[in-house]
């Protein structure tokens, strides 16, 4: 890599996952603020069926191009030779789990975001909530369950949900984004259908007891070993909650930033959400999501996102820009935090000596 030239970034779209379409639109976002003098994009789009398509024009990708039933599963070296570092614009499973980041691990290639264990970690809301619980971090009472308990015994999986947690509940996929197959429930008929939903998703459930009087606030985080965190912004959802719909098309979906709340509240989500990414080991960003009680002033971290949207419209760019850093810029420090990240984890000696 010359010191002069273009960066050679790998931009990776699209997946093998319900939030294919969230990536298109996150992905057009990235280009448009990628600096051309900085940086030159090499597309990497991924189909519906996990084909890896190269050399495309955006505008068929972004259309729906499928790659042939011969293109491949996983870049081939010559592709990668041509790239500087790799920006993995995926949402959901196979993309913000930690399996494409195992592959860029064993690739030795640079790469923006996540490392493999907070990638699996956050992404597995039932596992994540485990290691909030062990860092202290209050979270909304919850309930796991797996698809075979719900196929092979809906009823005793409705008791154990409705002696542990009370109405309205949300009902989950465990390891997925975007608000998919999340329903909010207030009665046992709904939530039957909506663990079934769930369990069309995903093998693991998440069942969440509602916060009374809730306002959704959230921070960005953004860094390595010594990450710092936006201002708050709020989420007022154009829906009874925050869905896919309203995250993504509906107009009636407004947001506040700065959140409307005190300087102390403020401090405490910020805190939390460095908790929170520390507790993942997390590097390179993340958005983290709270509930806050707005009668009792408590608050809850509902989740972290390892891979949060960047579309135009999408809470973690717009959180940064508030706090003072350009769109352009953020994208430049992400990527530059992927080298530093990639630098740091080179491991010098590959031979055990007791001398």
């Amino acid at each position: 890599m010359s010191p002069n030239a273009p960066i050679t970034v790998g931009v990776i779209f699209g997946g093998q996952s319900g939030e294919h379409e969230v990536s298109l639109m996150s992905v057009q976002s990235v280009l448009a603020a990628l600096d051309p003098a900085r940086y030159t994009p090499l597309l990497m789009g991924i189909d519906k069926q996990g084909r890896w398509i190269f050399h495309r024009p955006l505008e068929a990708l972004l259309a729906g191009e499928r790659a042939g039933a011969d293109a491949p599963r996983w870049p081939p070296p010559a592709i990668l030779d041509q790239v500087d570092i790799l920006f993995p614009v995926l949402h959901g499973p196979n993309g913000e789990d930690g399996v494409i980041q195992g592959f860029f691990e064993l690739a030795g290639k640079p790469y923006v975001g996540n490392g493999v264990l907070a990638s699996a970690v956050a992404m597995d809301k039932a596992l994540a909530k485990r290691v909030f619980q062990a860092h202290g971090l209050p979270q909304t009472p919850w309930v796991t369950i797996h698809r075979e308990q719900l196929q092979h015994a809906p009823a005793y999986v409705l008791a154990r949900v409705e002696a542990e947690l009370t109405y309205p509940m949300f009902t989950k996929p465990a390891n997925l984004g975007s608000s998919v197959g999340v329903r909010k429930v207030a009665h046992q008929e709904a939530l039957l259908a909506g663990l079934r939903e769930a369990a069309s998703y995903d093998t693991i459930l998440v069942v969440e007891q509602a916060v009374p009087h809730a306002r959704e606030i959230e921070v960005a985080v953004l860094g390595n070993e010594q990450p710092r965190v936006s201002i708050p912004g709020e989420i007022i959802p154009g829906h009874e909650f925050y869905d896919y719909e309203a995250k993504y098309f509906s107009d009636r979906s407004q947001e506040r930033i700065p959140a409307p709340i005190s300087p102390a509240l403020t401090a405490q989500v910020q805190q939390m959400a460095l908790r929170a990414f520390r507790a993942i080991h997390g590097s390179g960003l993340a958005r983290v999501d709270f509930l806050l009680n707005d009668a009792t002033g408590e608050v809850f971290l509902n989740e972290i996102n390892t891979m949060p949207g960047f579309t135009r419209i999408s809470m973690f760019p717009k959180l940064w820009m508030a706090s003072g850093l350009s769109y352009p810029e953020l994208i430049h420090e992400l990527i530059q935090l992927g080298f530093q990240r990639h630098a740091q984890r080179s491991v010098p000696v590959l031979e055990y000596s007791d001398q």
